[in-house]
């Protein structure tokens, strides 16, 4: 290699830290100014939480975490439609009776604050689906520390509308197999299509909305994702979809993560489910050869 080349990749090498750091540093003053806005909204709004949008938005919270997912309801809530009914799981009784104050706000605007056993990530639609509170209408679930655009659920249910029988999110990857063998998690592909796909696995962080009959299938499944996926909802949700015929659809042709709370991000679970392979264990225990199968043939 030239000397001339060296110094080129060097400064290319220089470019690409600059602008990592950048977006870096961006996404963070973004992201305290969206928390700001949405903590004066919870002090000064009177608007409802709910509306009339044919939906229902159940997610849950714990710990410390209680104290601010108020503000992700609250981006919820300035949404351009609204759904019918805004559910909150909680575990700990002692929030129930005494909700933090952003919180006991959005109860006074519409927001439902119910006691659920705790189920781990699948707390935010399992409760959801075994009392059937979304029975006839898309079962939305949301994460509490994300900041959820205007369009959020409009766009969702343009989608779901089209395609009623279609579980449907913002955010997926594209399962790799290579030799009847499911590829590493962390080799799977961003999803680039809007075309639904048994392979296509949905992530919640972004929002996903799952048809009517889909909740009805989980709810008869119970809690049997306890002893299987304690700590995978996603895995547990895409097995039930594939087995059961139910493909997954992205809204747009690019996967979305929206803004997330500052200092909110579930880093255990991240590093035990992606980075100490906890997802890749969890797979090569749950889908057998009948279910790779359906992924090798499933249309892209």
């Amino acid at each position: 290699m030239s000397e001339r080349s060296r110094f080129s990749d060097a400064g290319v090498q220089v470019a690409r830290r600059i602008y990592r750091h950048g977006h870096k540093a961006y996404r963070t003053v973004r992201n305290s100014l969206l928390f700001g806005m949405y903590r004066l909204l919870n002090r000064f709004s009177h608007r409802s939480v709910t509306g009339s949008a044919n939906a229902v938005v159940s997610l849950t919270s714990y710990g410390k975490r209680a104290q601010v997912c108020a503000y992700t309801i609250e981006s919820i809530a300035r949404g351009a439609v609204r759904p019918q009914r805004v559910i909150l799981w909680l575990d700990d009784e002692s929030l129930i009776a005494a909700p933090p104050r952003a919180l006991a706000r959005l109860a006074e605007r519409g927001l439902e604050i119910r006691l659920s056993a705790n189920y781990g990530p699948h707390t935010k639609y399992y409760p959801a689906v075994a009392e059937s509170v979304s029975a006839d209408l898309p079962l939305v679930t949301a994460d509490d520390d994300t900041f959820y655009p205007r369009s959020w659920l409009s766009k969702l249910l343009a989608v779901h509308n089209r395609f009623p029988n279609d579980v449907v999110c913002y955010r997926a990857w594209v399962i790799q197999v290579r030799g009847g063998v499911i590829e590493p998690y962390n080799r799977w592909l961003h999803c680039r299509t809007t075309a639904a796909s048994r392979r296509n696995f949905a992530t919640g962080v972004s929002g996903v909305s799952y048809p009517p009959a889909f909740q009805a299938l989980l709810a008869t499944e119970g809690a049997r994702f306890m002893d299987i996926t304690p700590r995978a909802d996603d895995i547990w949700l895409h097995w039930m979809a594939l087995r059961s015929g139910f493909r997954v659809r992205q809204v747009g042709p690019k996967p979305i993560h929206f803004p997330t709370m500052p200092g909110t991000i579930d880093s255990g679970l991240l590093w035990e489910n992606v980075h100490d392979s906890g997802n890749d264990r969890v797979i090569s225990q749950l889908y057998n050869e009948s279910d790779i199968a359906l992924l090798g043939g499933a249309e892209l």
